[in-house]
């Protein structure tokens, strides 16, 4: 089973912890690069377009961009 990991991230110029499990935080690395951008930019637009609970919009997220 793939193991949970909390890191601490930048999103809006506040700090706010997210939890996810370490393949989730691999995929919004290889996406972040590959689209040019850190990975705290990548999670503050995915806050700004789905900020109810931003663990499960950035799981959401990534299933949709890998299933495009």
């Amino acid at each position: 089973m793939d193991k949970s990991v909390k890191r601490s991230v930048t999103v809006a110029g506040h700090r706010t912890s997210i939890t996810l499990e370490s393949a989730f935080w691999d995929a919004l690395k290889e996406i972040a690069a590959a689209q040019g951008k850190s990975v705290n930019a990548l999670i503050a637009e995915i806050d700004g377009a789905q900020p109810e609970n931003l663990s499960s919009a950035l799981r959401v997220f990534i299933l949709k961009y890998y299933k495009s």
